[in-house]
Protein backbone atom coordinates (compact mmCIF):
# COMPACT_ATOMS: atom_id res chain seq x y z
CA UNK A 1 0.00 0.00 0.00
CA UNK A 2 1.35 3.29 -0.87
CA UNK A 3 1.33 5.08 3.10
CA UNK A 4 -1.09 8.04 3.42
CA UNK A 5 0.11 11.21 6.14
CA UNK A 6 -1.77 9.82 8.99
CA UNK A 7 -0.11 6.47 9.18
CA UNK A 8 3.28 7.66 9.27
CA UNK A 9 3.70 8.38 12.64
CA UNK A 10 2.98 5.01 13.40
CA UNK A 11 4.61 3.30 11.96
CA UNK A 12 8.05 3.82 12.74
CA UNK A 13 10.16 1.98 10.22
CA UNK A 14 12.86 -0.37 11.26
CA UNK A 15 13.49 -2.03 7.85
CA UNK A 16 14.04 0.25 5.16
CA UNK A 17 14.90 0.74 1.45
CA UNK A 18 15.97 3.43 -0.34
CA UNK A 19 15.27 2.86 -4.34
CA UNK A 20 17.29 6.50 -5.42
CA UNK A 21 20.89 8.39 -3.99
CA UNK A 22 18.69 11.42 -2.84
CA UNK A 23 16.41 9.04 -0.56
CA UNK A 24 19.75 7.40 0.88
CA UNK A 25 21.27 10.57 1.42
CA UNK A 26 18.50 11.87 3.14
CA UNK A 27 18.04 8.75 5.47
CA UNK A 28 21.87 8.97 6.43
CA UNK A 29 21.60 12.45 7.07
CA UNK A 30 18.18 11.99 9.63
CA UNK A 31 20.43 9.15 11.60
CA UNK A 32 19.12 6.81 9.87
CA UNK A 33 21.36 4.42 8.28
CA UNK A 34 21.34 1.23 10.92
CA UNK A 35 17.66 0.55 9.24
CA UNK A 36 18.82 0.66 5.87
CA UNK A 37 18.61 -2.15 4.42
CA UNK A 38 19.22 -2.01 0.83
CA UNK A 39 19.93 0.37 -1.93
CA UNK A 40 20.71 1.12 -5.48
CA UNK A 41 23.79 0.49 -7.14
CA UNK A 42 24.64 4.53 -7.61
CA UNK A 43 24.25 4.84 -3.69
CA UNK A 44 27.63 6.25 -2.96
CA UNK A 45 27.46 8.38 -0.54
CA UNK A 46 27.87 8.26 2.26
CA UNK A 47 30.74 5.46 2.26
CA UNK A 48 28.26 3.01 4.51
CA UNK A 49 25.58 3.29 1.78
CA UNK A 50 28.34 1.59 -0.51
CA UNK A 51 28.22 -1.75 1.92
CA UNK A 52 24.41 -1.85 1.93
CA UNK A 53 22.58 -4.93 -0.62
CA UNK A 54 22.05 -3.73 -3.79
CA UNK A 55 18.52 -3.61 -4.81
CA UNK A 56 19.16 -2.82 -8.57
CA UNK A 57 20.06 0.38 -9.99
CA UNK A 58 18.05 3.34 -10.05
CA UNK A 59 15.22 3.10 -13.01
CA UNK A 60 14.95 -0.94 -12.45
CA UNK A 61 14.87 -1.92 -9.06
CA UNK A 62 15.01 -5.67 -8.70
CA UNK A 63 11.38 -6.29 -7.29
CA UNK A 64 12.44 -10.03 -5.86
CA UNK A 65 15.65 -8.40 -3.95
CA UNK A 66 13.69 -6.01 -2.32
CA UNK A 67 10.97 -8.75 -1.02
CA UNK A 68 13.79 -10.71 0.19
CA UNK A 69 15.34 -8.06 2.41
CA UNK A 70 11.36 -7.62 4.19
CA UNK A 71 11.53 -4.21 4.84
CA UNK A 72 8.57 -2.63 6.74
CA UNK A 73 8.63 0.87 4.28
CA UNK A 74 10.30 1.24 0.89
CA UNK A 75 10.87 5.13 -0.30
CA UNK A 76 10.89 5.63 -3.82
CA UNK A 77 11.48 8.84 -5.87
CA UNK A 78 8.65 10.41 -7.78
CA UNK A 79 9.76 9.52 -11.74
CA UNK A 80 8.59 9.13 -15.01
CA UNK A 81 8.82 5.49 -13.62
CA UNK A 82 5.84 4.49 -11.76
CA UNK A 83 7.56 2.37 -9.12
CA UNK A 84 5.38 3.16 -6.59
CA UNK A 85 2.29 1.29 -8.79
CA UNK A 86 4.20 -2.13 -8.69
CA UNK A 87 5.83 -2.04 -5.67
CA UNK A 88 2.10 -2.09 -3.35
CA UNK A 89 1.14 -4.93 -5.33
CA UNK A 90 3.90 -7.22 -3.24
CA UNK A 91 2.33 -5.97 -0.04
CA UNK A 92 5.30 -3.44 0.84
CA UNK A 93 4.46 0.17 2.27
CA UNK A 94 5.60 2.62 0.09
CA UNK A 95 6.47 5.76 0.78
CA UNK A 96 7.15 8.10 -2.38
CA UNK A 97 8.41 10.89 -2.27
CA UNK A 98 9.19 14.33 -4.79
CA UNK A 99 12.82 16.11 -3.80
CA UNK A 100 12.78 17.40 -7.34
CA UNK A 101 12.85 20.86 -6.05
CA UNK A 102 14.55 22.43 -2.55
CA UNK A 103 10.65 23.21 -1.72
CA UNK A 104 10.72 19.26 -2.11
CA UNK A 105 13.77 18.02 -0.79
CA UNK A 106 12.87 19.61 2.69
CA UNK A 107 9.35 17.84 2.23
CA UNK A 108 10.72 14.47 1.77
CA UNK A 109 12.49 14.78 4.71
CA UNK A 110 10.11 15.79 6.53
CA UNK A 111 7.79 12.62 5.16
CA UNK A 112 10.47 10.60 5.73
CA UNK A 113 11.20 11.59 8.86
CA UNK A 114 7.97 10.73 9.78
CA UNK A 115 8.31 7.72 8.93
CA UNK A 116 10.56 6.26 10.43
CA UNK A 117 9.25 8.19 13.81
CA UNK A 118 12.15 10.68 13.78
CA UNK A 119 10.28 13.91 13.26
CA UNK A 120 12.27 16.09 15.75
CA UNK A 121 15.48 14.84 13.28
CA UNK A 122 13.89 16.09 10.37
CA UNK A 123 12.79 19.53 11.48
CA UNK A 124 16.27 19.96 13.00
CA UNK A 125 17.68 18.94 9.77
CA UNK A 126 15.82 21.48 7.49
CA UNK A 127 16.03 24.17 10.06
CA UNK A 128 19.83 23.58 9.34
CA UNK A 129 19.60 23.77 5.53
CA UNK A 130 17.44 26.56 5.35
CA UNK A 131 19.92 28.49 7.77
CA UNK A 132 22.71 27.69 5.35
CA UNK A 133 20.85 28.23 2.08
CA UNK A 134 19.50 31.60 3.45
CA UNK A 135 23.45 32.89 4.96
CA UNK A 136 24.49 31.87 0.96
CA UNK A 137 21.84 34.25 -0.41
CA UNK A 138 22.67 36.83 1.42
CA UNK A 139 26.35 36.84 1.15
CA UNK A 140 25.48 36.63 -3.01
CA UNK A 141 22.90 39.13 -2.91
CA UNK A 142 25.49 42.03 -3.80
CA UNK A 143 27.51 40.18 -6.16
CA UNK A 144 27.05 40.08 -9.87
CA UNK A 145 25.55 37.76 -11.38
CA UNK A 146 27.33 36.30 -14.15
CA UNK A 147 25.96 34.03 -16.75
CA UNK A 148 25.97 30.46 -16.39
CA UNK A 149 25.76 27.06 -18.46
CA UNK A 150 25.62 24.09 -16.72
CA UNK A 151 26.25 20.53 -19.12
CA UNK A 152 24.22 17.55 -17.57
CA UNK A 153 24.86 15.34 -20.88
CA UNK A 154 26.27 15.30 -24.59
CA UNK A 155 28.37 12.85 -26.40
CA UNK A 156 31.41 12.05 -25.17
CA UNK A 157 34.53 13.75 -26.48
CA UNK A 158 32.28 15.87 -28.40
CA UNK A 159 30.45 19.36 -27.85
CA UNK A 160 27.24 17.30 -29.73
CA UNK A 161 23.63 16.51 -28.28
CA UNK A 162 24.75 18.91 -25.22
CA UNK A 163 22.02 18.64 -22.64
CA UNK A 164 21.25 21.35 -20.10
CA UNK A 165 19.92 22.41 -16.88
CA UNK A 166 17.04 24.45 -17.51
CA UNK A 167 13.90 26.15 -16.50
CA UNK A 168 12.31 24.16 -13.52
CA UNK A 169 15.25 21.88 -12.87
CA UNK A 170 16.85 21.33 -9.57
CA UNK A 171 20.61 22.96 -10.81
CA UNK A 172 18.53 26.24 -12.01
CA UNK A 173 17.67 26.66 -8.40
CA UNK A 174 21.28 25.86 -7.21
CA UNK A 175 22.53 28.12 -9.76
CA UNK A 176 20.21 30.62 -8.70
CA UNK A 177 21.12 29.96 -5.33
CA UNK A 178 24.97 30.45 -5.48
CA UNK A 179 24.68 33.60 -7.14
CA UNK A 180 24.39 33.18 -11.00
CA UNK A 181 22.05 33.78 -13.86
CA UNK A 182 21.07 30.56 -16.03
CA UNK A 183 21.52 31.39 -19.46
CA UNK A 184 19.05 28.73 -20.17
CA UNK A 185 16.52 29.55 -17.63
CA UNK A 186 13.85 30.14 -20.19
CA UNK A 187 14.43 26.94 -21.72
CA UNK A 188 11.33 24.42 -22.29
CA UNK A 189 12.28 21.37 -20.78
CA UNK A 190 14.27 21.55 -17.21
CA UNK A 191 16.86 19.26 -19.13
CA UNK A 192 16.49 19.55 -22.53
CA UNK A 193 18.95 19.26 -25.85
CA UNK A 194 20.54 22.40 -27.60
CA UNK A 195 22.82 23.00 -30.11
CA UNK A 196 26.22 24.13 -30.07
CA UNK A 197 25.00 27.51 -31.51
CA UNK A 198 23.24 28.55 -29.20
CA UNK A 199 25.50 28.13 -26.59
CA UNK A 200 27.45 29.96 -28.61
CA UNK A 201 25.10 32.72 -29.15
CA UNK A 202 24.48 33.04 -25.27
CA UNK A 203 27.71 33.05 -24.10
CA UNK A 204 28.04 32.27 -21.03
CA UNK A 205 30.37 33.33 -18.30
CA UNK A 206 30.88 30.13 -16.64
CA UNK A 207 30.31 26.56 -17.75
CA UNK A 208 29.70 23.90 -15.53
CA UNK A 209 30.50 20.65 -17.30
CA UNK A 210 29.96 16.91 -16.32
CA UNK A 211 28.59 16.00 -19.59
CA UNK A 212 30.35 12.60 -19.85
CA UNK A 213 30.83 12.17 -16.41
CA UNK A 214 27.92 10.66 -15.23
CA UNK A 215 29.78 7.76 -13.14
CA UNK A 216 31.22 9.94 -10.90
CA UNK A 217 33.25 7.63 -9.03
CA UNK A 218 36.40 7.16 -10.28
CA UNK A 219 36.75 10.16 -12.92
CA UNK A 220 40.69 11.39 -12.73
CA UNK A 221 41.83 14.67 -13.41
CA UNK A 222 43.18 14.14 -16.88
CA UNK A 223 40.03 13.33 -17.31
CA UNK A 224 38.48 16.53 -16.18
CA UNK A 225 41.36 18.50 -18.21
CA UNK A 226 40.09 16.83 -21.24
CA UNK A 227 36.43 18.15 -21.02
CA UNK A 228 37.79 21.32 -20.45
CA UNK A 229 39.91 21.41 -23.81
CA UNK A 230 36.94 20.91 -25.99
CA UNK A 231 35.44 24.09 -24.65
CA UNK A 232 39.01 25.44 -26.24
CA UNK A 233 38.35 25.22 -29.45
CA UNK A 234 35.73 28.15 -29.15
CA UNK A 235 37.73 31.07 -27.88
CA UNK A 236 35.15 33.86 -28.10
CA UNK A 237 33.06 32.03 -25.73
CA UNK A 238 33.61 34.19 -22.29
CA UNK A 239 34.18 31.32 -20.27
CA UNK A 240 37.04 30.24 -22.29
CA UNK A 241 38.80 33.78 -22.41
CA UNK A 242 38.09 34.00 -18.76
CA UNK A 243 39.46 30.38 -18.07
CA UNK A 244 36.07 29.68 -16.33
CA UNK A 245 35.27 26.33 -17.79
CA UNK A 246 34.76 24.03 -14.81
CA UNK A 247 35.17 19.67 -15.22
CA UNK A 248 32.81 18.83 -12.57
CA UNK A 249 32.12 15.12 -11.66
CA UNK A 250 30.41 14.84 -8.19
CA UNK A 251 26.76 13.31 -6.68
CA UNK A 252 26.14 17.09 -4.91
CA UNK A 253 25.03 18.22 -8.37
CA UNK A 254 22.91 15.46 -9.55
CA UNK A 255 21.55 14.37 -6.26
CA UNK A 256 18.85 16.35 -4.65
CA UNK A 257 19.06 16.12 -1.26
CA UNK A 258 20.96 17.26 2.36
CA UNK A 259 23.87 18.17 0.57
CA UNK A 260 21.90 20.78 -1.67
CA UNK A 261 24.24 23.49 0.43
CA UNK A 262 27.61 21.79 -0.49
CA UNK A 263 26.38 22.15 -3.97
CA UNK A 264 25.21 25.35 -4.14
CA UNK A 265 28.72 26.47 -2.07
CA UNK A 266 30.86 24.83 -4.60
CA UNK A 267 29.27 26.44 -7.41
CA UNK A 268 29.25 30.12 -5.68
CA UNK A 269 33.05 29.48 -5.57
CA UNK A 270 33.01 28.98 -9.74
CA UNK A 271 30.74 31.61 -10.17
CA UNK A 272 32.30 34.15 -7.61
CA UNK A 273 36.30 33.38 -7.33
CA UNK A 274 37.52 35.23 -4.99
CA UNK A 275 34.60 35.49 -2.42
CA UNK A 276 35.65 32.96 -0.09
CA UNK A 277 32.93 30.23 -0.83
Amino acid sequence: MVIGAAMLFLLQAQRIVSTAPSVTEMLYALGLGDRVVGVTTFCHFPPDATRKPKIGDYLHPNLEVIVSLRPDLVVVERTGVRQPERLPSLRLNVLEVDDGTVAGIYESIERIGAAAGVPERASALNTRIRGELDELRRRTAGLPKPRVMFVVGRTPGRLEDIIIAGKGSYLDEVMRLAGGENVFADSAAAYGKVPLEQVLARNPEVIVDMGEMAQTVGVTAEQKRAVAALWDRYPALAAVRQRRVFAVASDIFVVPGPRVVEAARALAGMIHPGAGF
